[in-house]
């Protein structure tokens, strides 16, 4: 059964080009799938029915899985049998006519401009680690690219002269974001002060976020950070890798963005993705008249 993933793992890495962190999640997400066939008696892939996809999405319901958990695990297995069908591999696909769990649609936590300004101001300028914190922070909100998109980004891929950046989103798309004048001033203070401090002067490294050491940050990195000026700045909501993306989406819908514009800005295949922003947008349109309007 693990030869089979593995192959299938390296036909989605190399044919469809997904992420590293995309290709792991499928492979735990199978890796799980496979001991449950094990502790069924079940030792090879080309052995199973409807009867034990069946089995196994039910035994996860038993166990309390989110109905999110669930879809994501049956969306591996119909794309692993579907592989296994167009290989030749398997004559008919056990995953046929199964249907996901309907997902009640979560809105994603947004901060309002103050709380943002307030976190934004948090990192002390004096220091050559609070420069890069307060460019991050002003690059993430200027732009709403990903946090695995804003620590992989090299010092070639921001251009402050015509303020852009160039980012690699899922999949390996390259897409090309705007950036503020806020943002370019920040970013051209860290790179020709902090930056050079803590790689004490090493041009070597690409990186155009790195930690005390030098190095590339990574996104583990980056998570602390933002967690602790969150603390700092006694924001009360939760705070999360993607918040101020979602945030520089919704922020630019209420002042009057076109979703076609957002939608390339995020990076987002299909719009319905970025239609989410427009019911954030919506629930507070209601709650500003609920809590103005006289007769609300």
């Amino acid at each position: 059964m693990d030869k089979t993933i593995n192959v299938f793992i390296q036909y989605l890495a190399v044919e469809r080009g997904l992420a590293k962190n995309t290709l792991a999640s499928y492979q735990l997400d199978l890796k799980q799938y496979t001991k449950y066939l094990g502790q069924q008696g079940i030792t090879t892939l080309t052995a199973t029915s409807k009867k034990d996809v069946i089995g196994y999405l039910m035994q996860l319901q038993k166990s309390g899985r989110a109905p999110a958990t669930i879809s994501r695990r049956l969306a591996a297995l119909k794309a692993l049998y579907k592989f296994m069908l167009n290989e030749g591999i398997i004559a008919l696909d056990p995953t046929v006519n199964l249907e996901s769990p309907r997902l009640s649609q979560k809105l994603p936590r947004v901060l309002t401009f103050q709380e943002v300004e307030k976190l934004l101001n948090q990192p002390q300028m004096a220091q050559p680690a609070g420069q890069r914190d307060k460019a991050m922070l002003e690059l993430l909100y200027a732009t709403g690219i990903r946090v695995t998109e804003l620590v992989s980004l090299d010092v070639e891929h921001v251009n402050l002269e015509l303020g852009y950046v160039r980012c690699l989103g899922k999949g390996s798309k390259e897409r090309i974001v705007p950036l503020g004048s806020v943002a370019t001033k920040h970013v051209q203070e860290y790179l020709t002060q902090g930056r050079v401090k803590l790689t004490k002067g090493k041009k070597t490294e690409k990186a155009l976020f790195v930690n005390q050491h030098g190095r590339r940050l990574t996104r583990q990195g980056f998570w602390k950070i933002i967690k602790k000026y969150a603390r700092e700045g006694r924001i009360g909501k939760e705070i999360t890798p993607h918040t101020l993306r979602h945030s520089f989406a919704t922020h630019l819908l209420e002042n009057g963005a076109d979703l076609r514009s957002v939608q390339e800005m995020l990076g987002h295949a299909d719009i319905t993705t970025t239609q989410i922003y427009t019911h954030l947008t919506r629930s507070r349109l209601k709650e500003v008249y609920s809590q103005t309007h006289p007769r609300a």
